[in-house]
């Protein structure tokens, strides 16, 4: 096992390098060249883009590198021994029994012979001490020898009762193509594929391919690509499934059309455009149309992944039409229906799923999230965790095949995290993304959430982005993309730096505010962002988000006259809110506007619990912010030296009270103008200043200039 602390810091050189990887990529890496940097830093090199962000599958064997040739440049090995290590390299399992069989001699004599320092045999198994080499070994050794291999350890399984092993290696060691042999690696690949073994499925499937002849030939390239989807590999599944839907028979095409509008959807970062009724069956198979109503139902949800309402409802009327025609309505309808609207916002249509299938890792989701946003996170939590002591094998009629797929197992992942995240557990959910990320492809479900989450999440914690959330960032498909300006806004903010803050988030707004429907914490203490609004259309979050956010708006927008009685009323609000991070969040804004407003035992009273509640919940970053506050209330009034030109900075914290012009004319009436010079400059009659003045005043609650003044440098002072 390698250390954590290690892949970390090997992801953050490989990023220096231009070389980023998606963790996962890493660790197998990593775990296949013995933890050795600067051997995986020259296989790294070696592979491709699409290898890199895993949206290809590593090539087998790893390339044969510098470091690895310089590693076993002086061993030298007898024939025996060399056939012996070549053998344990071709088996399937690696079980000593048949690899004793080949070599001839006992256990003991291997152990204490030259082989013991490279060979590890335990319990009846045989693995290699240092996996590199396997990959020097196999680059070294000419193709007949491979093949002799092969043959040798095909007799042995077929002596063992061994079908399995014995159909592979003679398949391997074929010269020409056998479709005899073709016709029952498919075989033993379906079933691989029917129990979840998607590496196994994978592996027979490939091969299968190189004999398989006409409907065999056709499975076996849906086997390979719905296989390579589910391990994330979606470049290389677009690639297999894409030649299948091209030439391939009907039955296989549109068994594998899930697999491909899926991929595809990853790749591009869109669904892909097309007529659904130019996909539909020609048939009256009823396979083919249950096979196109599980195609129609997952597309329908990966449109409501990326907020394509129009596109959801195109696929659904499909899926209404196939699910008729094969009685799928529960098994297919119902849940895609169900899911599909939870995620695009639409709450109306929340609780149409029936409780069929309610242990799949679909029905788990969906109960997550309808708990989450009934206010009841606890128990969404519980629902999926419940996949983890799950007794029976979990069946799935929508990703059917994928239940315990790491691409299944990364969403399942991405969602238990957001629900840490809405919960306040901030420091806990960054943990529990980055274990995930280390492990599974995470960038791919619901159009790159786990990536948004991961650069949220580092922010919070450590005031920056973590070579885990950049690396994820760079293992994104090119063509998806994300919202970079709110993450820079937030590290600016964090970091002190308001100016800058508000203007990425204005930019931000100006560019229609990109955001996922699922919420994801934001940055509306600069802006009025309603990245969480009660109101605004499609935002899916606990009732927690939406009243917390509504009181930093109230803190933000109060005019004087009325503060004392707002900051009550918000006072107590606050206190009903479970997650440590959103109070700490409004409890931060109530002890900002209170400093303003120079209430300062006020402003330190929240600023401490504000404090206390970031460190509960694991957001540093937003802790050590709130500890700079709290000592900015100590500094005397007059340190000018310690108060920057206030005017770009009110200039964005009043733009969301004020018009675009009445922000011009306070701006110049804080610098000192007189109503003339701002008229002049501003090409309007003094009469109109004046009037602009007026509204200014009665909207930022001061009596006069002075005031709008004072003010304007409290404003600064404090944020």
């Amino acid at each position: 096992m390698i250390p954590r602390a290690a892949i970390e810091s090997l992801v953050d050189d490989l990023l220096l390098d231009d070389l980023g990887c998606a963790p996962h990529v890493v660790v197998t890496l990593a775990t296949a060249l013995h933890g050795d940097k600067s051997t995986i830093r020259e296989v790294v090199g070696r592979l491709t883009r699409a290898q890199r962000r895993g949206l290809r599958s590593l090539p087998e064997p790893l390339p044969l590198v510098p470091a690895i040739a310089r590693t076993f440049r002086d061993l030298s090995l007898s024939d025996q021994d060399r056939d012996l290590l070549l053998a344990l390299s071709l088996s399937l399992e690696g079980e000593s029994e048949p690899l004793l069989d080949f070599d001839g001699r006992p256990a003991e004599a291997i152990v204490s012979g030259p082989l013991g320092a490279h060979l590890d045999l335990h319990a009846g198994r045989m693995t290699f001490v240092d996996p590199r080499l396997e990959i020097w070994l196999r680059a070294r050794t000419a193709s007949d020898t491979f093949r002799s291999v092969h043959e040798r350890l095909s007799r042995i399984c077929r002596a063992r009762g061994d079908l399995i092993g014995t159909q592979w290696h003679a398949a391997r060691a074929a010269l020409v193509r056998d479709e005899q042999a073709g016709a029952e690696l498919t075989r033993i690949a379906r079933g691989c594929s029917q129990t979840g073994s998607t590496d196994r499925a994978l592996l027979f499937a490939r091969e299968a391919s190189n004999h398989a002849e006409g409907a065999d030939h056709d499975e076996c390239r849906s086997i390979v690509g719905t296989s390579l989807m589910r391990s994330g590999f979606a470049a290389e599944a677009v690639a297999w499934l894409g030649d299948l839907f091209r030439d391939g028979a009907e039955s296989q095409r549109l068994q594998g059309l899930a697999g491909l509008i899926a991929a595809r959807s990853c790749l591009q970062g869109t669904v892909p455009e097309v007529n659904p009724t130019s996909l539909r069956p020609c048939t009256d198979d009823d396979g083919d149309w249950h096979a196109w109503a599980r195609a129609t139902a997952l597309t329908a949800v990966l449109c409501a992944e990326r907020g394509d309402r129009a596109g959801m409802r195109a696929w659904l009327m499909a899926l209404r039409e196939a699910a008729a025609r094969v009685g799928a309505e529960r098994e297919l309808r119902d849940p895609a229906v169900a899911l599909g609207t939870l995620i695009i916002g639409e709450r109306e249509c929340d609780q149409a799923e029936d409780d069929a299938q309610a242990e799949s890792p679909r029905s788990r989701v969906l109960r997550a999230l309808q708990a989450a946003m009934a206010g009841d996170i606890d128990q969404g939590l519980r629902v999926l965790r419940t996949a983890d002591t799950a007794l029976e094998p979990e069946v799935d009629s929508l990703v059917a095949g994928f239940e315990h797929s790491p691409i299944i197992r990364a969403y399942r992942s991405v969602v238990e995290v957001l629900l840490l995240a809405w919960r306040g557990d901030i420091g806990l959910a960054r943990e529990r993304l980055t274990l995930a990320a280390l492990e599974l492809p995470v960038a791919l479900p619901l159009a790159g959430l786990g990536v948004v989450l991961a650069r949220r999440l580092d922010l919070a914690v450590l005031g920056e982005l973590g070579p885990i959330s950049r690396a994820l960032t760079a293992a994104l498909p090119p063509a998806v993309k994300i919202d970079a300006l709110i993450d820079r806004g937030i590290e600016s903010f964090l970091a002190g730096e308001f100016d800058e803050a508000a203007m990425s988030v204005r930019l931000w707004l100006d560019l229609g505010a990109p955001q996922t429907s699922l919420c994801v914490p934001g940055l509306d203490e600069v802006a009025l962002t309603w990245e969480g609004g009660s109101s605004t259309r499609g935002i899916v979050a606990p009732p927690d988000i939406f009243l917390a956010h509504a009181l930093r708006l109230r803190a933000a927008t109060t005019a004087d006259s009325s503060w004392r009685t707002e900051h009550d009323r918000a006072q107590e609000t606050a206190r009903t809110l479970r997650s440590p991070f959103a109070r700490g969040r409004a409890e931060a804004m109530l002890g900002v506007h209170s400093a303003i407003r120079d209430e300062l035992v006020l402003a330190r009273g929240h600023l401490q619990s504000a404090q206390r509640l970031f460190e509960l919940s694991g957001a540093m970053a937003w802790a050590r912010l709130t500890e700079d506050r709290l000592a900015r209330l100590d500094m005397r009034d007059g340190d000018a030296a310690a108060v920057p030109d206030a005017l770009t900075t009110c200039r964005h914290i009043w733009a969301q009270v004020l018009t675009a012009r009445e922000v011009e004319v306070a701006m110049r009436a804080v610098g000192g103008a007189g109503n003339r010079e701002i008229a002049a400059a501003l090409c309007v009659s003094v009469r109109t200043v004046e009037v602009h003045l007026g509204r200014i005043f009665a909207k930022l609650d001061v009596r006069g200039r002075v005031g709008l003044t004072a003010l304007a440098h409290r404003t600064n002072q404090q944020l």
